[in-house]
Parts: C-alpha cells; sequence; structure tokens
C-alpha cells in the first residue's frame, strides 16, 4: 500500500485552509549528499517536502499560493534529460509532475530565478523554515531581495515570514488510515526481522552479522533501507544508548540489544528487544529484564487519551526506582529517589517520541507549557530501558554491562491504543521458547 494522490491533494488544501489569506508557502526538497569522492548517500526525500507533494526527485522546489487563478500548486523540478536518465534514472519532467503527481502548474527548475519572485511578488507573507537548509535561505532572500529592488517602481515585497513548520507539523503528528496502514505494515516487516535474528543470533557471531540478518528481512519484505542505523549491542555495548559499530563478537552469556526498524514507502518502524545470546537468561538479566518489562506494560496500558503524554513516563520512572530499589541497586525511599531522578544513572532517556515520516517524528510534546493531551491518531514509541554501566563500581559486579531495552511502536486509538509491533514477542518464557526451538 502506498499513499494516494488524492491524499496529497488534501494535505495540501488542509494546509492552505491554514495559511493566512494573501499568503505563499515555498518548500525544497531535500538536496543530494555525498558520501565520499563521487559517490552519494542514497536519496532520500525530505519529510516535509514529500508529505505534501509525493514527489521523489532532489533538485525541486514546490510552491503553494492559495487563491492563485491558475493553480495553486505550482512544481518546479529538474527537465528530462535523456542523456543524465541514461547514468542515473527517471527524471518526472515538469510534464509528469503534471500528470503523475498532480501539480497545476510544473516549470523546469532551471527556470526558477525567473519565474519565482514573480510569484512571490504581491504576497503578504512567505511561510517557510528559515534556518533548516542555509544554501536555499540565501536563494530566498535573494529572490524576496529582487523584489525590493523594485519597490519604486510598483512592486510589492511581502512584508513578514511565518515558520511553516508550526502549520505542517501538527498535522503531521496525527496520522491518516492510508499512514497507520503503512507504519503497520512497517512494524509487521520489522517484527519479523526481530524474530529472524532470535532464531538466528549465536555465540561466536559478530554485530555485524546479526545486523545482516535485519536488513536481509526488511529488504526481502520491500523496505529498502532501515529507518535509522541499526543499533546491535552486544553486552556491554548495550549500555550505549546509540551504539552503532557493530563490530563486536558476541559472548557466549552476554546478552544483546537490538534497537531496529525498517522504513517503508518513507514511513518508519523503531523496535527495540533484547535477548540471550545463548538463548537463556541468566539470574540477574532476568531480574532487570522483567522490570524493564513490567514498567514498559504499564506505560503501554497508560497510553490513552485519558492521559497526557508525560503519563507513560512518570509510570516508568515510578516501577524502575521502586524495583531498583527491591533489587539493591538504589538506596533510599522511591519518592525522594524519583525527586532527585536519581534512577537517571540507570534510566537517563525518555520513555518515548512521536513516529512518522521521521524515527523521530515532528509534532509538539507541550503546548502553553503543559504537557499535550494524547489523542487519537498520534503515534509513538514506549521504551523502557535499564543499563548498568560496566565500570559503575558502585554497585555489584554481578549486574556491571547490562544494558535491557524494549520498544513497541503504539498507535493511539478511540478505545484506547494498539501495539503495532505486537508479533515479536517480549515475555522470557517466549524469547527462550522461541531459541530454544531455533536451536533444536
Amino acid at each position: 500500500m502506498t499513499i494516494r494522490l488524492q491524499e496529497f491533494q488534501r494535505r495540501r488544501r488542509e494546509l492552505m485552509e491554514q495559511m493566512e489569506p494573501n499568503s505563499i508557502a515555498i518548500l525544497a526538497a531535500a538536496p543530494e549528499r555525498t558520501r565520499n569522492r563521487d559517490v552519494e548517500h542514497p536519496y532520500r526525500q525530505d519529510s516535509d517536502f514529500w508529505y505534501l507533494s509525493g514527489f521523489p526527485e532532489a533538485e525541486a522546489v514546490m510552491v503553494l499560493l492559495p487563491g492563485r487563478e491558475h493553480g495553486e500548486y505550482v512544481l518546479f523540478c529538474r527537465e528530462r534529460d535523456r542523456a543524465r536518465e541514461i547514468w542515473n534514472g527517471y527524471r518526472a519532467g515538469p510534464e509528469g509532475a503534471v500528470a503523475d503527481y498532480g501539480a497545476d502548474d510544473a516549470f523546469p527548475i532551471n527556470d526558477i530565478d525567473d519565474i519565482l519572485p514573480g510569484l512571490v511578488e504581491g504576497r503578504e507573507r512567505v511561510y517557510y523554515d528559515l534556518g533548516r537548509d542555509a544554501a536555499f535561505d540565501s536563494r530566498l532572500m535573494g529572490w524576496i531581495n529582487t523584489i525590493r529592488e523594485r519597490v519604486r517602481t510598483g512592486a510589492q515585497p511581502p512584508g513578514e515570514f511565518v515558520a511553516l513548520s508550526h502549520l505542517l507539523h501538527d498535522m503531521r503528528l496525527f496520522k491518516s488510515k492510508a499512514e497507520t496502514e503503512l507504519m503497520r505494515q512497517a512494524a509487521q516487516i520489522s517484527a519479523g526481522a526481530h524474530v529472524r535474528a532470535m532464531q538466528a543470533v549465536r555465540p561466536g557471531m559478530y554485530e555485524y552479522q546479526l545486523e545482516a540478518e535485519y536488513l536481509h528481512e526488511f529488504m526481502r519484505h520491500g523496505a529498502r533501507s532501515p529507518a535509522y542505523p541499526s543499533i546491535v549491542g552486544g553486552g556491554a555495548n548495550g549500555c550505549i544508548l546509540h551504539y552503532i559499530e557493530n563490530s563486536a563478537p558476541l559472548k557466549d552469556g552476554d546478552l544483546v540489544l537490538v534497537d531496529a526498524g525498517c522504513e517503508l514507502h518513507n514511513y518508519a518502524s523503531d523496535i527495540t528487544r533484547t535477548f540471550p545470546i545463548n538463548g537463556k537468561f541468566s539470574g540477574e538479566q532476568r531480574a532487570l529484564y522483567e522490570l524493564v518489562l513490567a514498567s514498559q506494560y504499564a506505560a503501554i496500558e497508560a497510553t490513552h487519551t485519558d492521559n497526557h503524554w508525560n503519563v507513560p513516563h512518570e509510570t516508568v520512572v515510578r516501577i524502575l526506582t521502586e524495583g531498583l530499589v527491591d533489587l539493591g541497586l538504589l538506596a533510599g525511599n522511591p519518592d525522594d529517589l524519583i525527586e532527585e531522578q536519581s534512577y537517571q544513572r540507570f534510566f537517563m532517556h525518555r520513555t518515548g517520541h512521536w513516529l512518522g515520516l521521521d524515527v523521530h517524528d515532528v509534532g509538539d510534546y507541550r503546548i502553553g507549557g503543559e504537557w499535550r493531551q494524547l489523542e487519537p491518531g498520534m503515534t509513538l514509541t514506549v521504551e523502557p530501558g535499564l543499563y548498568i554501566a560496566p565500570d559503575d563500581d558502585t554497585v555489584e559486579e554481578r549486574w556491571r554491562g547490562i544494558g535491557i531495552r524494549i520498544e513497541d511502536d503504539v498507535l493511539v486509538t478511540k478505545e484506547g491504543c494498539d501495539v503495532l509491533t505486537r508479533d515479536v514477542p517480549k515475555a522470557i518464557d517466549d524469547i527462550e521458547a522461541l531459541m530454544r526451538e531455533a536451536r533444536a
């Protein structure tokens, strides 16, 4: 399933209805990025640009002009070029931008200096996010200054810049039915990859070999890339929150923490599972894992429309702190420890983030200084963890070097919430049974 042309049209219409009269919105496509010398990174469109257009090419600029008689959606893009297309692939060209992507008007990107100032002139305000792309900021200000230079001849430059993201990112926060289904598919693919990895892992493998199991599963189901660099941390490497070297051998008796999710048609999934390399949790690993899992179950239960954004996190903090006291890893009254944030020695990140076109998706977490109320259509992660540093000599040696995180993707619904990533096991008995069967 992909997003249909009609949905992109609806999004543009909804945005323009929120814009002030006599205004213009301008968005630039993501630039191509050089990896090394003359090799470029695989191209991925800017999420805001794609959300409104579905247009996948670089060197493009979209313009929205509410009320324009000759069409409100104008797209500048590369022209068809047979020689370049032989080397680098098909281009839509201005004709394809109209026929296949719903633009009302489309022009060659090389003509933008001549055409865009005329579209801006006479508009009172420009919706544009300054500061995201310094090179395009400079070009845009050049076009504005071109209009200002002609004020004595009657030209009317815009008098105000407004952040486009203020409107657009709130739209992106609420997922449509089509978006939800794409994210569900991405979650199912990623869940299958985690199951595959649990079945494949063996002591002596390297972290990157386990990572390859994920990439294989992603691609064979149509997801061409991970949504972010996969984290495969064996043993103490699981205590490094954004560990992506993935170069160490996996040792018998250690856990491996894997944070990996695919991107499907630009929509992200994000799953973390922690499992024993030899298929069996030790006593200390089991104790910490069960504590994290209990906090995650409770946080998911708290993810519903009667609660605000921070309630799941507060739930996790309470359960983890009380559990750490019970295990002797923290000493004191849990209320005092929470107030002092003593738990941050072992749980130093938030419990989740918005999820969508970006793995850390857009959308405000607070409104007017208050935590945002959860509403249907919001999609977020729930990911508590515990990380006992390998050099933490304030705890007994048996606990050191254990890193655990459990993460699922959760859609807020009218009835409560829907765990999109439920297909990958996380209960200890289920994980051990799966791994045991794979070794039989």
